[in-house]
């Protein structure tokens, strides 16, 4: 158990560098996305020694991950860090809207007043409107990217959970699968490459092995171990690491609007874990893992 959770931990810790990671200088969005999505495809391909369970369903869940993956990386470059991960980590909210329609569960009153925390949280986020900064140029359009990361992200989720009932171990098929999809869609972007130092081609490395292809191997060793609300609980490290570290590495303030909207998300979001994990009514999710 203390091993599985130092691995939830890891793998939290790991995907929160993303923020800072992603605002690379000398590469724009779409060839962050690519080089990142490629590389991590690779290296969870030679975990899983190239096992890849083909499907329709699972094609189709892999195309709106792939999605995630270019949305979020996209957005991250163009807002605050604080922005998108907030914004990315909405998507409980729509699981909650869209449960009951494509997976027949109950809404419950608790659901209602968490849509209603998360919403409110959201419309902070927006309503902060950070000025245009070296790393974070135009902040708006990278909170529309975010919101539309947030809704992909929630039917990957959708996704994940439907696959895995028909068949399991189909989902880290469709990862792999959608990491490849998120590469390819952002390879006719990568051109011209930039002349970059080498620290920042390292930086690309880094976010491909380890900010997601490690941090997904920690996360699926140690679910299998962690009850789902402790698993619920240490990732949401990733939300509240996220900003800081951008702050400490790119200097970026994202106001006290953001922050308070995100503490929201990351508190409701908590609560309804802890809720959740009480009820005998319905099982605890299995806790969410970054994009």
């Amino acid at each position: 158990m203390r091993t599985a959770r130092l691995q939830a931990i890891a793998a939290a810790v790991l995907f929160s560098t993303g923020g800072a990671a992603i605002k690379t200088a000398a590469f724009t969005g779409m060839q962050v996305s690519s080089f990142r999505a490629g590389i991590a495809a690779l290296v969870l391909l030679l975990w899983i020694r190239g096992r890849i369970v083909w499907s329709w369903p699972m094609l189709g869940v892999a195309a709106v991950y792939a999605a995630t993956l270019t949305l979020f990386a996209t957005s991250t470059k163009l807002t605050t860090a604080a922005n998108a991960i907030f914004l990315q980590s909405t998507a409980p909210f729509y699981l909650v809207l869209l449960g009951p329609l494509l997976l027949r569960e109950r809404l419950r009153r608790p659901d209602i007043a968490y849509v209603i925390a998360a919403g409110a949280g959201l419309a902070l986020c927006f309503a902060a409107r950070p000025a245009p900064m070296a790393t974070a140029p135009d902040p708006e359009l990278g909170n529309v990217l975010g919101v539309l990361s947030s809704v992909t992200w929630a039917g990957t989720l959708l996704g994940l959970r439907w696959v895995e009932r028909r068949r399991a171990g189909i989902g880290i098929s469709a990862v792999v699968v959608g990491s490849f999809i998120a590469c390819g869609i952002g390879l006719p972007f990568i051109w011209p490459l930039p002349a970059a130092p080498a620290l920042e081609w390292a930086t690309l490395v880094y976010l491909g092995v380890f900010q997601v292809g490690l941090a997904y191997i920690f996360l699926t060793r140690a679910m299998g171990h962690l009850p789902a609300l402790e698993a619920s609980l240490l990732l949401l490290l990733e939300p509240v690491l996220n900003p800081i570290w951008a702050w400490l590495v790119r200097g970026e303030d994202p106001g006290m609007l953001t922050i308070a909207g995100g503490s929201i998300i990351v508190a409701a979001t908590a609560t309804r874990a802890i809720y959740d994990a009480r009820s005998p009514a319905m099982p605890a999710t299995k806790g969410r893992a970054s994009p």
